[in-house]
């Protein structure tokens, strides 16, 4: 086991990850920008190391800086948390040339899952299904207008470098059809430096189902259920719940099987997520993200594992510490994202927090790294804390959830707390039944 881990990322993860580390005897190194010295992360790790200024193009995803630090702490490996280098296969491999564990799974891995057309090849070949569309990238209109006429109209553009909504643009109609693809290769070159695109199928009311998965590297792999993570806004998941209201235990065994068998055939290591649009009954493959989710403490609370300990433990060349007859639901959990944005148009509110209390009782977890005092600092994520919470069924979780967000303080800064209080208060949300359209459209028939 490793005696020393590095932990490059900064807020509630890498605190997720510190605690962790601290549970199994390991120490833990922060790393941090000089916009973060006085954050949580810094204060609760063993070590700490500044790697740059508060640009994180200059520290956080800086390969370079991170490596020295663990050069210069001693540290055996490097857990990536979410976003920054968490999927950039050139991080895994470097590390692995210098002799450091990359906790997390293989470059290669990465680099197929991260191009959204190989993915989907990829995908395919493994038997998972797939949303009808082109057999790769679209180079110009006139190929674009042929692929749609072949799968039908209405379809979807998407840049194969994308995520968090760029690069994505809908089509109704032929007419439609060009200055959506202009527009989203556009997109696509500024956001990502590729301007490749390709096109679906785009699905009238789907629902958002992931299915976490795990494996050790060795051909043995797992699934852990399914998230809905349906309510979005602009492709940003605001809300997610395990186990999906609409997916039967038949369901969630057949697909889950499907992506645990995809996983062994690949010898895949460490956590997974294999996303999907979900309608009348069939799945669609979107992408696979190749690391640990935001809402990955949905699925910890109904499984009661602990997804972080085992992604250090598989790292570390341990096998898993549970196979799938161990694997049973437990009640339901659902999270919200809590963020600084300020309503209606969600814009960022980086500030200072003057008060911050945390809910607690039976069944509630805040993952978060406020304190009161605190200054967010406006160059990152707006993402502040993620409050979970777990019942026996959903109707007692979303008790739960009422309860504690109204115990909930942070002062000082506007958040979405507002957004939730008011969708509990929704009798589609109540129900479940929602789809990935239904926040957008609720949002703008509010605040019309």
């Amino acid at each position: 086991m490793f005696e020393k881990i590095l932990i490059a990322n900064r807020g509630e993860i890498a605190l997720r990850v510190i605690r962790a580390a601290r549970e199994m005897g390991i120490k833990s190194v922060a790393v941090h920008s000089t916009a973060d010295a006085d954050a949580m992360h810094v204060r609760l790790a063993d070590e700490s190391v500044c790697i740059g200024p508060a640009p994180s193009s200059e520290s956080y995803l800086k390969i370079s800086a991170v490596i020295s630090a663990c050069e210069i702490t001693g540290a055996q490996a490097v857990h990536p948390g979410y976003g920054f280098l968490s999927e950039n296969a050139g991080f895994a491999q470097a590390l692995e040339d210098h002799g450091i564990t990359f906790i997390g799974p293989k470059a290669e891995h990465i680099r197929i899952m991260g191009d959204k057309i190989t993915a989907k090849e990829t995908a395919k070949s493994l038997g998972i299904p797939c949303v009808p569309g082109s057999d790769g990238g679209v180079p110009d209109v006139d190929a674009a207008k042929a692929v749609a006429k072949t799968i039908g109209y209405p379809v979807i553009i998407k840049a194969t470098a994308g995520g968090g909504g760029r690069g994505m643009k809908v089509a109704k109609s032929e007419a439609e059809l060009e200055i959506a693809f202009r527009t989203a290769r556009s997109e696509a070159k500024a956001a990502f430096g590729n301007d490749e695109v390709y096109i679906e199928k785009y699905l009238q009311k789907p629902r958002h189902i992931e299915i976490q998965v795990f494996g050790d590297g060795r051909g043995n792999a797992v699934h852990l259920g399914e998230r809905d993570c349906s309510l979005q806004r602009r492709h940003q998941k605001v809300f997610e719940e395990a186990p999906g209201p609409v997916i039967t235990p038949a369901m969630r065994a057949e697909i889950g099987e499907v992506c645990a068998g995809a996983m062994r055939k690949l010898q895949y290591i460490g956590a997974g997520t294999i996303e999907f649009l979900y309608e009348d009954g069939k799945f669609y493959f979107i992408e696979m993200n190749t690391r640990l989710q935001v809402e990955h403490p949905v699925t910890e609370f109904i499984f009661g594992v602990d997804l972080v300990r085992e992604q250090i433990r598989v790292a570390a060349g341990l096998p898993m510490s549970f196979g799938q007859s161990d694997l049973e639901i437990n009640g339901h959990a659902i999270e919200v994202r809590i963020n600084a944005e300020k309503l209606p148009n969600f814009s960022p509110c980086p500030g200072k927090v003057k008060t911050f209390h945390a809910p607690g009782g039976l069944g509630v977890r805040m993952d978060s790294a406020l304190y009161s005092g605190y200054s967010i600092p406006p160059y990152y994520d707006s993402l502040i804390g993620k409050l979970i919470v777990h019942g026996r069924d959903r109707p007692e979780a979303l008790a739960r959830l009422n309860r504690a967000l109204s115990e909930l303080v942070v002062d000082g800064v506007d958040s979405t707390i507002p957004l939730f209080d008011a969708l509990l208060n929704e009798p589609d949300i109540q129900n479940g039944e929602y789809n990935i359209h239904w926040l957008e459209k609720w949002l703008a028939a509010q605040f019309a």
